[in-house]
């Protein structure tokens, strides 16, 4: 089942630069679905399974956000720099795991108490840069000896929860859904089309693994398959994230207000098609906010035709995100039943 893969790449620790442990879940679940395996210098994993001479490339983010360890005082206080973008309250207080080379480190970000702020404190919050973590050490000879260094890699210390309504809660929803929905598909899905299934890295700091694998593979469109907001919790209005979980998969026409991918009309069709032909409800998204892998893939060489496909994600960059189940069955579904055939894209 999707959710027991889901749970297991959810419980995963690998932040921006520090994909290998996703790597080797994924590689262990699609090897023997696909034709090819390929690493690529920046850390990708491509997978292949192979048709005629039409490629189309469905990409993946492999990395969550994060910390990295970049000081370490001489009472064994470490600070750090935020991978990705953290929001300041929701990382206030976590407990995290430090990677280091002795093994994984228990450790708590701490901060000022609020018992000794002044007024002014209270209100605009603890920032990151005053934030720092605890791991129990003394002093910095104590951190060295747990095999703690500069660069180590930091993930919050959260696991997996089933909820009511087939809707379960975990951390890097963002994009381990994403990544559980693009396995899914390459081990059910058949295809004429040459597939390339890209499990990339580095896309919470800049998009960066799909702009290099896109360059390499050259396809003749991509979909990127990634989480997104929507609208029907307490906070935010519906009309500003018009989107609702349990609704279905949500096909992009356009990212951050147009500065991110604005989808090919003929990749929206096809997407449209198939999920009419498979009987799967399906939601379209117009957003102002962030953008997806598919806003670098569309941009590389003279420009390749793309969309993304996303699961409605509530409280996306927290350790608690929450989806529901349905759709990220109905995606995997939508994507299978897409696969069948190939878009038209002679013209938009």
């Amino acid at each position: 089942m999707v959710k027991e893969l889901l749970q297991q790449l959810s419980d995963a620790h690998g932040i921006s630069g520090n994909e290998e442990s996703i790597y080797a879940l994924v590689k262990r679940e699609i090897t023997p679905y696909v034709d090819e395996i390929l690493e690529d210098p920046m850390g990708n994993l491509i997978a292949v399974k192979h048709g005629d001479d039409f490629k189309v490339m469905l990409a993946a983010h492999m990395d969550e956000i994060g910390l990295m360890i970049s000081y370490v005082d001489e009472k064994g206080f470490i600070r750090f720099v935020a991978i990705g973008g953290w929001y300041a309250p929701t990382l206030y207080n976590q407990r995290v795991l430090i990677h280091g080379k002795n093994g994984t480190i228990a450790g708590v970000v701490g901060g000022k108490p609020p018992h000794m702020m002044k007024d002014d404190e209270r209100k605009r919050g603890v920032k990151i840069e005053e934030m720092f973590i605890d791991v129990g050490a003394e002093s910095a000879e104590e951190v060295a000896a747990l095999g703690i260094d500069i660069g180590d890699q930091v993930t919050v210390d959260r696991s997996f929860a089933v909820l009511s309504n087939n809707r379960v809660s975990g951390k890097a929803f963002d994009n381990r859904a994403g990544v559980a929905m693009l396995i899914r598909t390459m081990q059910k899905m058949k295809s004429p089309s040459t597939v390339y299934a890209v499990f990339t890295v580095q896309e919470e700091v800049g998009l960066k693994g799909a702009r290099t694998s896109a360059f390499t593979i050259n396809p003749d469109c991509a979909i990127a398959t990634d989480v997104t907001i929507p609208g029907d919790h307490p906070g935010i209005e519906q009309k500003d994230a018009p989107v609702k979980m349990g609704k279905g998969p949500v096909i992009a026409v356009v990212e951050a207000a147009g500065r991110g991918v604005i989808a090919h009309k003929r990749m929206i069709s096809w997407l449209k098609g198939a999920a009419a032909s498979a009987q799967i409800p399906v939601q379209l998204e117009v957003g102002s906010g962030g953008m997806t892998d598919a806003s670098s893939i569309c941009l590389t060489r003279g420009g390749i035709p793309c969309t993304d496909l996303s699961i409605p994600t509530r409280y996306i960059h927290s350790p608690v995100e929450v989806l529901d189940l349905a759709d990220l069955e109905g995606a995997i579904g939508l994507l299978v039943e897409a696969l069948k055939t190939r878009p038209d894209l002679s013209s938009h």
